[in-house]
C-alpha cells in the first residue's frame, strides 16, 4: 500500500514525485515505468542537450505557445512557470543558459545532467523507482470505507491512496482512463516537417532563411469529404525555414504543423502552402523594387542578388520565373519580373505527407481539458486521480514549451496531492 503511485517515469512523473516527497517527508511514493529506462524523452530532447524550458517569463505570453491549452494554462503559469523551473534546477546545482532564440539548456549541454539530477533527488528523498512495470489495469475500489486505487502490474496488484498519471501519449493508458469515465480527444501528430518534392528546392538542402508560410485552404473540403469543415483561414506562421532532403523544416513549418495539427490531419497531409521568402515585402512592393533595379543594374539577374536571401535559393527562384542564365537586367521583361516577384513572395508548394521532427514526437489530443481542475490537476470526475504532462490535451510549439507544461503540471499536481493527503489525516 502506497500513499502515492505515479505511473510514468518521464519528466512530469519525476517532477511530481520529487515535489511531493520534498513537501511531505515520509510519504510512501513509487514511480512505475513500463520500460527498462526512465526519462527516455528527456535523454533525446534537444538533440541530447535537453531543451529544459524557454526564457519567456510572462505567463500570458508563455501560454500563447500552446495550440491546445493556451486558455487553461494561464492560471497554472501564474502559479509555476519558466522562472520557477530555472530556480528548481539551480537550487540543485544544475545551471541553465539561454540561447539566442530563447531556448534554455543545461550549461553542460547534456541531457544526462537533468537525468542525474532527477534520479539523485528521487533517491535522496526516498522515492521508489520501479522499471519494467507495465500497468495492465486501473480500478478504484473500496477498502475499510475509503476509496483506494488498485493498479494491476502484470499478474500482481499495487494499491495507493492517490494516483498520478503522467504517461504521455500512451494509447493504452488513454483506454484505461476512458473506461473510468473520462473523455479522450483522439490524438493526431503535431510538430512535424513537410514532405515536398519540387525542383525549386530539391538541389539546395541545408539552405535556411526567414520566411512566412501559409496553408492554402481547400475549398468545399468539408462538403466533399463529409468531415467537419475546419477553419483554415489565418493558418500561417513565420520564422526560420530550413530546406531539407525531403522538403521543408525549421520553426516556420513546425509552428504551422502544431497550430494546424487537426486541419492537416483531415487533409491527410496533402495540401498546398504559399511561401514568402522575403516577408518584409508583399508582391507589388517587391515588383516595384525589381523594376527600380532594372533601371540601374547592367549585370545578369543570376549574378545580382538584390535581396537578403541565400544565393542558391535566389538562383532557383530566378530560373523558376522563366529567366535564362544569361538574361541581364536591361533585357528582362516586366512580365518576367512579375513572375519573379510572385516566386519570391507567393510561391506555391505541394505538400505530400509529413516526417517526424528529429525524435521529438508530439501529439495533439489526450484527456479532455474540461475534465481537469487546473488549480490542482485533479480529475473532476474521480477524486484522488491526478494528471501531469502530455497525457492531457495540451501540446506546444517547439522550443522547450512541452517540457514547461510537464514541470508546471507536475508541480501543481504534487501540491494537490499533498493537500489531499493532509486533509485525509485531519
Amino acid at each position: 500500500m502506497y500513499d502515492v503511485l505515479v505511473i510514468g517515469g518521464g519528466a512530469a512523473g519525476f517532477y511530481a514525485a520529487i515535489h511531493i516527497a520534498e513537501k511531505r517527508p515520509n510519504t510512501k511514493i513509487a514511480i512505475l515505468e513500463r520500460g527498462k529506462d526512465v526519462l527516455t524523452k528527456v535523454k533525446i530532447s534537444g538533440g541530447g542537450r535537453c531543451n529544459v524550458t524557454h526564457a519567456e517569463f510572462n505567463p500570458a505570453d508563455l501560454s500563447k505557445n500552446y495550440p491546445r491549452g493556451e486558455k487553461e494554462l494561464l492560471g497554472p503559469f501564474h502559479t509555476y512557470a519558466s522562472g520557477d523551473t530555472v530556480g528548481f534546477f539551480e537550487e540543485r546545482g544544475v545551471a541553465l543558459k539561454i540561447e539566442e532564440d530563447g531556448r534554455m539548456f543545461p550549461v553542460s549541454n547534456s541531457s544526462q545532467t537533468i537525468i542525474d539530477c532527477f534520479i539523485s533527488e528521487a533517491d535522496r528523498l526516498g522515492v521508489q523507482v520501479k522499471t519494467l512495470c507495465s500497468v495492465t489495469g486501473i480500478e478504484q475500489i473500496e477498502q475499510e470505507g475509503a476509496k483506494i486505487w488498485q493498479i494491476a502490474v502484470g499478474e500482481n496488484f499495487m494499491y495507493c491512496k492517490k494516483l498520478i498519471l503522467a504517461t504521455g501519449s500512451n494509447p493504452k493508458m488513454w483506454k484505461y482512463i476512458e473506461a473510468l469515465g473520462h473523455t479522450i480527444i483522439p490524438p493526431v501528430p503535431s510538430l512535424f516537417t513537410f514532405n515536398i518534392k519540387d525542383k525549386r528546392i530539391t538541389d539546395i538542402p541545408g539552405v535556411a532563411t526567414h520566411a512566412e508560410v501559409n496553408v492554402i485552404p481547400k475549398k468545399n473540403f468539408g462538403k466533399k469529404t463529409g468531415k467537419t469543415k475546419l477553419d483554415t483561414s489565418g493558418l500561417s506562421s513565420d520564422g526560420p525555414l530550413l530546406v531539407t532532403h525531403w522538403g521543408m523544416s525549421g520553426p516556420a513549418t513546425l509552428k504551422l504543423s502544431a497550430w494546424g495539427a487537426r486541419i492537416l490531419e483531415q487533409y491527410n497531409y496533402q495540401f498546398k502552402i504559399q511561401v514568402n521568402w522575403v516577408p518584409e515585402y508583399h508582391q507589388n512592393g517587391l515588383l516595384e523594387l525589381l523594376l527600380k533595379v532594372k533601371q540601374v543594374e547592367k549585370k545578369t539577374i543570376l549574378r545580382t542578388k538584390v535581396l537578403d536571401i541565400p544565393k542558391r535559393l535566389w538562383v532557383n527562384l530566378v530560373k523558376a520565373a522563366g529567366i535564362e542564365d544569361a538574361t541581364t537586367w536591361p533585357e528582362v521583361s516586366k512580365q518576367q519580373l512579375t513572375l519573379l516577384a510572385e516566386q519570391l513572395t507567393a510561391g506555391v508548394f505541394q505538400v505530400n505527407g509529413k516526417s517526424t521532427f528529429k525524435e521529438e514526437f508530439v501529439t495533439a489530443g489526450g484527456l479532455d481539458l474540461k475534465e481537469i481542475n487546473f488549480k490542482t490537476y485533479e480529475s473532476k470526475i474521480l477524486p484522488s486521480l491526478y494528471f501531469a504532462g502530455e497525457i492531457i490535451n495540451v501540446d506546444a510549439i517547439t522550443g522547450g514549451f512541452n517540457f514547461q507544461n510537464a514541470w508546471t503540471g507536475g508541480f501543481i499536481a504534487a501540491n494537490g496531492v499533498v493537500e489531499d493527503l493532509n486533509a485525509d489525516q485531519t
